[in-house]
């Protein structure tokens, strides 16, 4: 069911040119939710969605929520591009996020869950148990959780105990069973992180998979951490709480130490959400409220297990491929399926990868050349975000320790990510990797990578610029954009931005790239304005923009005035959109759809039609945000290779464009299907990419490339 909602309006009552960030990303979600109730996604993958959203509400209300609960409380009253003040935004977002939560879970009682069990995967409560689970659940209990748990007692002496964000706990209410009468007491018991959020009941039949979320498990047999007491009630819950951090990097003198010391506080930080289950006696409500110093607004009673995103690790649980999406294995182009022969070959031609249809495996091989190769001097790396066995990292330390000189430029301030990118800091440091950590008040979140090579009697740089992180792990959900070059004026420019980033330079000069905080703002105004003046004098004139994001309103005035001018602007915006499209005299113009399937939409293609010369064709880290614009370094690259120009702008755009299972956001908000020719006509431009992946696959097995069939060693 697509998500409707009304066009935001100013103080006046007039309604905004704009969509308020916030609940923009609550449409989003409320897709992703879309998907999980949808009966035309596997059974499984329906699962993964639903503890996607769950995840998803998670950071939101981390983050945004905390950021605009701090705003009301300092009395912020300073309203948006939408006209809405903090907390105006809060009465709505409470008011949406609890219908989202509502509908999640009615999708995971109503649908989930009978559909999961006539597949013989079945989710239990207490009453549904045979005897015989009852039995091995009891056993359980003993063995593997009793003797972790800790309850605590709440009285005058054992105030509310401080309990970690996002951590599952059991509220109880005890009363004395020696007493005829005596008063209610109250209790938690915090439930460690170590222990699987669901159990697997053995003892059952054999053609059934039997589940058991652990809160219920605990519930009951908690009688048993209480002996003399009467269990009254047993509910559980979890607190979310304030997750951002804060840094005034100018002001410390190790900014490793400094996030260490803030990750440890902001366990402790603010709560902004309760999770409880909705049976919950009102005075024990009251009462834990009081204790957390938490509004009521901020309650959301649950009617199912707390916490849905622990269904991911059920999805990983159950083998059964056929409730799962059909496996893909993604494409390696010949010319970059041989690590030995990568630089001969970039310096031959320039490649470019579409994640995940095309392989993330050279990329981590060009790395892997860089480390063992005796010809490589330099290699130069920034990372945001990798995955926990990172063969990234291990090829950093590895061509350190082969005497190279390595740089890592590592974002400690990545969101969620700072524990992992600390620990890499110090395994780079160990290894003599030299570790920066970019420059004072800004993120680095631009992905490039660059290797210096001595070929002859010089030197030559080669490099890989992207869209995503350099994670293996990711790269085979999100789509996302790889690029492998040797030209001179790319790499001498990727240089030059290293040297910004590890050194000092107030005023780099760009020419080809566009770098953020530097160009890239002005350089995307240039842009959509020479596409207006184009318009305005009669010639052709078009804007595709695909991002994660759209929210800058000088930007969003630019398109408006491009739009009114007559260019045509199709927007292919995967979350957070501010644009109002499709309105009569300011964006009748302007196209914006959304897809959200089976990969996570993570590439920025950005492009300009420039009637008279050839088309601008930008690729890279940079969403259309205040925070890539202005507050982190961010790189978008020209595609210069007539090839790979020609896939982009007639091949990858187009289909994105033609997706059928896309949702077009519309001017009061809501995002509805788009149209289809025919009802039974359906394109999705996921299965399009797959297939091209598999039918160059089946070419390169009939007929070898040049490439494969004739090497040429350096």
């Amino acid at each position: 069911m697509p998500v409707k909602k009304k066009a935001a309006k100013s103080a006046r009552g007039k309604k905004s040119p704009y969509f308020n960030r916030e609940l923009s990303w609550l449409a989003f979600n409320r897709r992703v939710l879309d998907l999980a109730r949808s009966e035309g996604q596997p059974l499984l993958e329906r699962l993964k969605f639903l503890s996607i959203v769950a995840s998803n509400l998670d950071e939101f209300f981390e983050i945004r929520v905390a950021g605009l609960a701090q705003l009301v409380e300092s009395g912020v009253t300073e309203t948006g591009i939408d006209g809405l003040g903090p907390k105006e935004q809060l009465r709505r977002i409470h008011s949406i996020a609890g219908s989202l939560v509502r509908d999640q879970y009615v999708c995971w009682r109503d649908q989930l869950v009978p559909q999961m069990k006539q597949q013989g995967i079945v989710f239990k409560n207490k009453a549904e148990l045979t005897r015989t689970e009852r039995k091995w659940l009891e056993g359980y209990f003993e063995e593997q959780v009793y003797p972790v748990l800790t309850p605590l007692a709440i009285d005058p002496a054992h105030p509310f105990p401080q309990l970690a964000n996002k951590s599952l706990n059991i509220l109880l209410r005890l009363r004395d069973s020696s007493a005829r009468q005596s008063d209610a007491v109250m209790a938690v018991i915090p439930v460690p992180r170590i222990l699987p959020r669901v159990v697997r009941v053995g003892g059952g039949r054999g053609d059934q998979q039997v589940y058991l979320f652990l809160s219920d498990l605990i519930k009951m047999f908690v009688g048993r951490l209480f002996p003399g007491y009467r269990v009254r009630g047993a509910w559980a819950f979890r607190i979310t709480r304030n997750s951002d951090l804060y840094i005034d990097e100018e002001e410390v003198e190790n900014l490793l130490k400094t996030i260490e010391e803030e990750l440890h506080k902001m366990r402790k930080g603010d709560p902004v959400r309760l999770e409880i289950e909705e049976d919950v006696h009102e005075e024990d409500l009251s009462q834990m409220l009081h204790a957390i110093d938490l509004g009521k607004e901020y309650v959301y009673r649950i009617n199912g297990p707390i916490n849905l995103m622990r269904l991911m690790s059920v999805y990983g649980l159950i083998d059964r491929p056929d409730l799962k999406d059909k496996p893909f294995q993604p494409y390696t182009p010949p010319a970059l399926a041989s690590p030995g022969e990568l630089f001969h070959n970039i310096r031959k031609q320039d490649a470019l990868l579409h994640h995940p249809y095309d392989s993330f495996g050279p990329v981590v091989d060009f790395l892997n050349a860089a480390a063992d190769d005796p010809q490589v001097f330099a290699i130069k790396q920034t990372l945001y975000r990798t995955s926990g066995d990172s063969p990234i990292i291990s090829a950093l330390k590895r061509a350190s320790q082969n005497g190279k000189q390595v740089t890592a430029l590592i974002e400690l301030k990545a969101r969620f990510d700072e524990l992992n990118n600390i620990q890499w800091a110090r395994e780079l440091q160990e290894t003599g990797v030299h570790v920066v950590y970019g420059l004072v008040g800004l993120k680095t979140h631009c992905k490039t990578c660059l290797v210096v090579r001595r070929e002859g009697e010089g030197l030559r740089r080669y490099c890989h610029l992207g869209t995503g992180n350099y994670n293996p792990k990711t790269a085979r959900i999100y789509t996302d954009l790889s690029y492998f070059t040797a030209r001179e004026e790319l790499t001498n420019e990727v240089a030059d931005l290293f040297n910004t980033l590890t050194g000092f330079s107030r005023t780099p000069d760009f020419k080809h790239l566009l770098v953020a905080p530097f160009n890239l703002y002005g350089s995307i105004i240039r842009l959509i304005k020479r596409e207006t003046r184009n318009a305005k004098a009669g010639k052709p004139a078009r804007i595709i923009v695909k991002t994660n994001s759209l929210i800058v309103k000088e930007t969003i005035d630019e398109l408006y005035a491009a739009s009114k001018a007559g260019v045509k602007v199709d927007c292919i915006v995967r979350g957070i959109c501010g644009l109002v499209p499709g309105v009569p005299g300011l964006s009748e113009n302007i196209s914006v759809r959304s897809i959200v399937g089976r990969y996570l939409e993570h590439s920025r293609v950005y492009y300009f039609e420039n009637h008279g010369g050839e088309p601008d064709l930008y690729i890279g880290s940079a969403d259309w945000m205040p925070r890539n614009f202005f507050r982190r370094i961010e790189c978008l690259f020209p595609l210069r290779d007539p090839n790979l120009r020609k896939d982009v702008i007639e091949n990858i755009l187009p289909i994105y464009l033609k997706d059928t299972t896309a949702t077009a956001l519309r001017s009061n908000g809501a995002y509805q299907p788009v149209s289809r020719a025919k009802e039974d006509q359906r394109v999705s431009a996921h299965d399009i990419f797959m297939a091209q992946a598999e039918e160059r696959r089946q070419r390169d097995v009939v007929l070898p490339t040049e490439a494969q069939a004739q090497p040429q060693p350096d």
